[in-house]
């Protein structure tokens, strides 16, 4: 049985799950203690960080690929844009700037105590430079690059989500009303829901 180890708040750990559900590849998940890591996962992965696949004798222990290794398995609604390699560049681009530069904004954000040179306030604005630029994207259709989900919105939206989650009422308020609208969808979604619900860690 391919068995996926998970944490469940974890952004990294919710895009392989979702990807994983999507495509229909049967896992078993693992919710694991980030106080207590599993020696079995250890033994998979020595980084010790979440999401671990382990699956046909192999082990993919990065998000990014969990989730094209899902993909590749099946993608019945295109989340690759397989026929549009503008589409791809453009997608691999948002995943790297999300994972490399929004992330760190967001870890600021979220943690803003942890990195008292700046005010909370501070890192929320250099944040918000990437929800802007996603809610232009939005301009007239519901998804990032395209008429349907990609691997960009399921990548990047619980990112998202958690920036949002900091300050929910600030995030409200905000302009990007656009984006609001596409994040609250994906939050209610049976996608997200289904990945979201509570297993007991073993």
């Amino acid at each position: 049985m391919n068995t996926l180890y998970s944490f469940r708040r974890c952004p990294y750990a919710m895009r392989a799950r979702m990807a994983l559900r999507y495509s229909g590849v049967e896992v078993n998940i693992v919710e694991v203690s980030l106080k207590a890591k599993p020696a079995e996962m250890l033994a998979l992965s020595s980084k010790g960080t979440v999401p671990v696949l382990s699956v046909d004798g192999r082990v993919i222990d990065e998000s990014l690929e969990i989730m094209r290794w899902a993909l590749a398995q099946n993608d019945p609604q295109d989340w690759l844009l397989k026929d549009d390699p503008q589409g791809q560049q453009h997608c691999a681009a948002l995943i790297e700037e999300n994972d490399q530069v929004f992330k760190a904004h967001l870890n600021r954000y979220k943690y803003a105590e942890r990195y008292p040179e700046q005010p909370m306030t501070f890192y929320r604005a250099e944040g918000e430079v990437f929800l802007r630029k996603l809610n232009e994207l939005l301009e007239g259709r519901d998804y990032l690059l395209a008429g349907h989900p990609s691997l960009a919105d399921i990548a990047l939206m619980p990112f998202v989500r958690q920036f949002a989650h900091v300050d929910r009422e600030w995030f409200g308020q905000t302009p990007y009303g656009r984006l609001q609208v596409w994040l609250q969808r994906f939050i209610e979604s049976e996608l997200f829901t289904s990945v979201m619900v509570k297993t007991r860690s073993p």
